[in-house]
This record gives structure tokens, sequence and C-alpha cells, in this order.
């Protein structure tokens, strides 16, 4: 019979899973939302409940988030990038090796979607400069980056998984923990890629530089999206501005060029003025078009195509970045006409372009925007850590490159003390974050931004529940069924069972509220039936990292998908052989170096 505890928690986890599901809810204000339910039921005490923002996950992730901020900042992220645009030519077996290879390097000592956000751009290049198609790199970064982060500590499930068995006072693990078995799952998923997923990854057009370009006017159907008009005496937007005709507002039309006699106005401001005479081109869905008719304009037939090609400005393709503030924004409110200079004429996500109302749609991570620009607007926009440009000619220079030497130091002064242990990892980490202020690495600003704070009041928010779980007794009594049901079974088949239903919520929930959840209960069934916690920790935390069969089980996946061009089902085609092959590593590496 479940206790009233048992049950409450029960109730809340159905809450929560109720309202990451059914609810547009941000996950970090669903976190909070639980913290409060845990506190309010008096699951915990009201200390224990608000003791994650003090945690040392907390800290450990803000010193990485920083310390990566620093090595991007100054320039030696971009500086491993260019080596791989250097080094990457060749053959399509040989660029997916070096490109899964990369990405698995760098998530060694950064956060995975920031790793994956440093690469995409020299990937992207690298892609147009060898001819071989994006499809065929972009799956290969996302599950590089997502195996490599399996090797290290610095994967925000390891570091949980870590901190979980300090709270039922086992000893956590470490950075050389982890390196073994998830070295061996490198090595295992890169044969795999090279043998068999490369022949199911989706074909897709390779292109040169020169026709990159061009492209993006076919990708994004441009010539079939634009429309030329005249502005008739007494139209309702003749002697408006832009902003005030309403034709963004009312209709999510986008004018992308004024011509006025022989004056051409490309990428108008919202202040703008319109003029009976003048001729508009005019970015939107044909239905839409209609209804601008009515405003007192006349369609100029066949003028679209034309006047589009004969813009002096080309376009180029901009991306949402992880941790950036537009994310649930709108590009209205993110004012990017006003403030960068640039117009964005059309959005793609999930393999879909959007022409009308581009303006009012929230943002996502992975999200790509056409825009057009001046070159020094665009090279201006580089510098944003909101955006990620392509590599090569609006590359960011970063101003801070002569402080490299310092980013790096800083960070393997830091990695040695991890791996050596000589003082407790949080306080390494925020003496490296410190000292790449001090050091002139970073300003404070820069350090503040760097902080992915939806990621720390998720964790603060969902730690509560983690203890709830073990507290109220749920966690044992669930220990005790899976010990009942796997009596006489190997250990391994629990570590099995445990790693298919920690890999099965993933896909729900994501990565960094399923180790707080399934954690609990697996270390109480390991310490209940006699094996080793720490191996089961570390099971865990690797599970949480098959995320493989869906683009939407991963943010680096989601950061892939517009890049790639995939649909849906490219990566379950991947994914699935690779979530087996890294599976079957893991329980194998277990029983070499675990002794499972």
């Amino acid at each position: 019979m479940l206790t009233t505890p048992e049950l409450t928690v029960i109730v809340i986890i159905g809450v929560t899973l109720a309202l990451i599901a059914f609810t547009r809810l941000r996950i970090d204000i669903i976190a909070l939302l639980v913290l409060l339910m845990v506190a309010l039921t008096r699951l915990v005490p009201a200390d224990a409940a608000l003791s994650g923002f003090s945690s040392a996950v907390v800290i450990t992730i803000i010193g990485l988030l920083v310390i990566t901020r620093g090595l991007e900042r100054t320039g030696v992220m971009q500086w491993v990038a260019r080596q791989l645009q250097t080094y990457g030519r060749g053959s399509e077996a040989k660029l997916i090796a070096l490109v899964m290879a990369a990405g698995a390097a760098v998530s060694l000592i950064m956060n995975n979607v920031a790793a994956g956000a440093v690469l995409l751009p020299a990937v992207l290049q690298v892609s147009r400069e060898s001819g071989v198609a994006t499809s065929k790199l972009m799956i290969p970064l996302a599950f590089g980056v997502t195996v490599g982060g399996m090797a290290t500590y610095f994967t925000t499930a390891n570091i949980l998984m870590s901190e979980l068995l300090i709270a039922q006072n086992i000893a956590g693990l470490g950075m050389l923990d982890f390196l073994p078995v998830g070295g061996m799952i490198v090595a295992a998923g890169l044969l795999y890629m090279l043998l068999i997923g490369r022949h199911t990854l989706p074909d897709g057009a390779t292109l040169t530089q020169s026709q990159h370009q061009v492209d993006l006017h076919d990708t994004y159907d441009l010539a079939e999206q634009m429309w030329q008009v005249r502005v008739l005496p007494g139209s309702r937007l003749a002697r408006q501005t832009v902003q005030e005709s309403d034709i963004n507002a009312e209709l999510g039309l986008t004018v992308a060029a004024v011509w006025r006699g022989r004056e051409t106005i490309t990428i108008p401001k919202s202040n703008q003025m319109i003029y009976p005479a003048d001729e508009l081109l005019i970015v939107g869905r044909e239905e839409r078009l209609q209804q601008l008719l009515a405003w007192g304009i006349k369609l100029i037939e066949g003028g679209a195509r034309a006047a589009a090609d004969e813009l002096p400005i080309e376009p180029i393709e901009i991306m949402i970045a992880p941790r950036s503030a537009a994310i649930g924004k709108t590009l209205s409110e993110m004012k990017l006409n006003r403030d960068s200079g640039l117009l964005a004429v059309a959005l793609w996500r999930d393999g879909q372009s959007y022409h009308t109302d581009v303006r009012k749609i929230p943002l996502q991570v992975g999200d790509a925007i056409l825009v057009v620009g001046q070159s020094a607007d665009i090279l201006n926009l580089s510098h944003n850590s909101n955006f990620i440009l392509p590599a090569g000619e609006y590359s960011a220079q970063t101003n801070e490159s002569r402080k490299a030497p310092f980013a790096v130091v800083i960070t393997a002064f830091v990695l040695a003390l991890a791996i050596l242990n000589v003082i407790p990892l949080p306080i390494a980490m925020l003496a490296g974050a410190a000292a790449m202020v001090i050091s002139g690495c970073l300003t404070m600003q820069q350090f503040y931004s760097a902080v992915d704070w939806r990621v720390i009041f998720l964790v603060a928010g969902m730690l509560p529940l983690s203890l709830a779980i073990t507290e109220s007794g749920l966690a044992e009594r669930v220990g005790s069924i899976l010990e009942f049901s796997l009596m006489n079974a190997s250990p391994l088949l629990l570590f099995a069972v445990i790693a298919l239903l920690t890999m099965l919520v993933v896909q729900v929930i994501g990565g960094q509220v399923t180790p707080l959840l399934v954690g609990p209960i697996a270390i109480k069934a390991a310490l209940q039936m006699g094996v080793d916690p720490r191996a089961m920790a570390l099971a865990v935390a690797i599970a949480c990292s098959l995320a493989f069969i869906t683009p939407i089980s991963h943010p680096v996946n989601i950061l892939m998908m517009g890049p790639g061009g995939y649909k849906f089902s490219d990566f379950s085609k991947v994914g699935a052989g690779m979530t087996l092959v890294a599976l079957l590593t893991m329980l194998l590496g277990l029983a070499l170096v675990w002794g499972v």
C-alpha cells in the first residue's frame, strides 16, 4: 500500500509530465512550480527545497558555461573550427569521420550544445568547399558531440548523477570515471557511422560556394513568394511610413525594397515613407497579397522575379544560437531591423520555409532566418552571440584573440585540478570562471550573459523532486519491485532495463530532467541488489545521452535540423542503429571496466 508521501510524489511527477507534454510553459517555469509543489506539500523541508540554488551541480554548471564562453570569446574554439576547415577536404567518408571526431573532441571540454554551435558554421563551410551535402555531415556532427559528452564529466546528466550519489553518502563520479566506457562508445559510434550509418544518411544537394546564394533563393522559394506592386493615388499606404501602413502588423507581409523613379531603397526602415507611384517588393503568401490589393495597390505581373534578381544585396542565412536571448521572442521584439539594419524576409523551421508573419513567430533554437543587409551590418551581427553566421566571409573576428593563451591555460589548469581531484570540482570550476574575468578573457557582463539561467533554474527547481523521491520511500519501493522482478537475473540485465527506461524517458522530457527522476530509483535499486551504485549512476548518465532517435530529444539535434535539411524520420533511420551500438557498447564497457 502506497503511503501518502509516495502518492504525493507520484501526483507531482504526473503533473510535471503533463505540464511538459501539454502546455507551452517554459521548462524552467515548470521546474519552479515543481519546487513550490514539493515545498508546499512538505515532502522536504523548506531549506532543502531551496538548496538546489547553492548545490554543487549549479556551481559546476555556471563555471562550465563561463569557461566555455571564455574559450569562444578569445577565439580558441574558432581556431579549432578553422582547423576543421583546413583539413576537411577529401572523400565523404573522411569528412564524416573528421566531423564526428571533432564534435566528440570538443564536447569533452564544453557543454554539448555549445560545442555543436561552435562547429556548425565551420562544417557548413566545409560542405560548400568540398561539395559534400550538409545532410551527410550534420547528423554525424550532432551524434559526435553527443557521444563525446558521454566520455566526460562536463555533461549536465553526468554532473547530476554524480551529485545524486553524493546526496546518498556515496562517492561521486570524477573526470576519469566516464572516459573508459564513454571512450569505447565514441570509437564504436564512429565505426558504426562509417560502416553503416553513413549509408542511411539522406541525400542532399551538393553546393559550391558560388552556388550557395542561388540555392538560398530556391530553398526559400523566394521567387514564388515575391510580388512587385505599385502604390496607386488614394491608396491606404500612400504617405504612410512602413510601420504606420500596418502592412506587416495586419497582413504579415514584408516590404523588401522600394523603387521611386530611378532610386532603389533596399532594406527600408520602419520609418521609410511610401508615396503614390512607388513600386514595392513584397514578400509573403499570395492570399495575403490579394488582401493587400484592396488597399489601393496594383500588381505588376511578372515583375517580382526580375526585381528580386536585380536587388544589389544578396540574402544570407543566420541561425538562432543556443542560450540566445532571442529564444521565445519574435523578430519584432528583437528589433532586428532597427538595431542591426537587417531585414528578415523568411524563416526556416523543421524543413519548411515561412514568408508571412515572419516577425510574429516566437523563435526557437535552430531556426534559420533569411536576412538581407549591408555587408558591414552582417559583419557586426557576427559579434552577436544570439546568432550563428556561416563561416568564411562573415566569420566573427574576436577582439580578444591575444587573450587566447590565457583561456587555454586556465582551462587546462581547471581540467588538471578536476582529474587529479586536488580540490572539489565546483570550486575548481568557479575559480576557472573567475580567472577568465581577472585575466581579461571576459568582462563581468559577458560572465553573466554566458550563464544559461534557464538551465540553472531547471536544475535547481527539479533537484527537490529528486530528493523527495528518495525521502518519501518511493525510490526504495520501486527498487524493491525491480529486485523482485529481476531476482535471478544477471546484473547486466538490470543495467539494460534501467538504461532502456532512461532512454525512453529522455525522448519525452530530455536529458536534463530525466536523471533527476530516474536517478534516485536506479541508485536505490543497485544498492538493494548489491551492485555498484556508481556503475549504475554512470549507466543512467550515459543513457540520458542516448538521444539519437528523434530530433527533439536533444537540443543539438534540433540545431542541425535546418542546416541539414532533415525530416523528422531521418534521425530515426540513422539513430536506431546508433542507439543499439551505444547501448551494447555501454554494457560491454560496464562489464569490462566496472566488473558488472
